[in-house]
């Protein structure tokens, strides 16, 4: 009995209203996908950047991307039209504002895994299907978590008092520094020196988690300033 169902279809206009065994293969990977998404994007991406926005775009793109991908399987564009997705979506956007590269990274892992969940055929075991989502899953979440590879925050200052911009006073400049901003600096990188003028055009880069503010988990200071 369950068999006939799942083999039944009926049609209206030459086309069909259900095929029950597609259906049901639809709503079992599109809940798979889903899941893993859900898990990329609120388990490992956003307790780090807490970006609404970004979670919203990354989830909402994800599950579109997959129902293209799977519907449109017929159409036998296949790999070509998946890339292709991924340059439309990198062109449209969102034209107004550049997307960082560690967005556009996790634009990229999303539609990514939701192309090979959507068009994993035949060839391709169930096995294989969840070995590659479990393998972007570790893989973000190590790499996120990397602790040697933590942003630095940056603050771009206009330095006056160019008596210590020299190799034997870098001490006492960044002592000065840290006084000024009231950050712990990991490092700086002196761009440019106006002798004329006696100013110095200082890049100050430092780590959140070396500040004391940081034990707040609430403040998420970062000093950025374009150039």
């Amino acid at each position: 009995m369950i068999s006939v169902l799942l083999d039944s279809s009926v049609e209206l206009f030459n086309m069909d209203i259900i095929k029950m065994d597609d259906f049901l293969e639809l709503i079992l990977r599109f809940i798979f996908n889903f899941v893993v998404t859900f898990v990329i994007v609120r388990r490992i991406y956003y307790p780090r950047t807490h970006r609404r926005d970004f979670f919203f775009t990354f989830v909402l793109i994800s599950s579109v991307v997959f129902l293209m991908c799977f519907l449109l399987e017929s159409v036998k564009l296949q790999l070509g039209f998946a890339l292709g997705l991924f340059a439309v979506f990198g062109i449209i956007r969102y034209r107004t504002t550049t997307i960082p590269i560690k967005e556009m990274t996790y634009l990229f892992i999303v539609i990514g895994i939701s192309v090979i969940n959507a068009l994993a055929n035949k060839k391709i075991s169930y096995a294989e299907l969840v070995f590659a989502n479990a393998a972007v899953l570790v893989l973000s979440f190590f790499v996120e978590r990397l602790k040697t590879l933590e942003p630095e925050s940056f603050a771009i200052v206009m330095y006056e008092k160019i008596e210590l911009v020299t190799p034997g006073k870098k001490k006492e400049l960044i002592s000065d520094l840290e006084n000024k901003l009231g950050v712990k600096i990991s490092r700086i990188e002196i761009s440019n020196v106006d002798y004329i003028r006696d100013t110095a055009k200082i890049h100050v880069y430092f780590l959140k988690s070396q500040q004391k503010w940081a034990k707040d988990e609430e403040i998420d200071f970062r000093i950025t300033t374009d150039e």
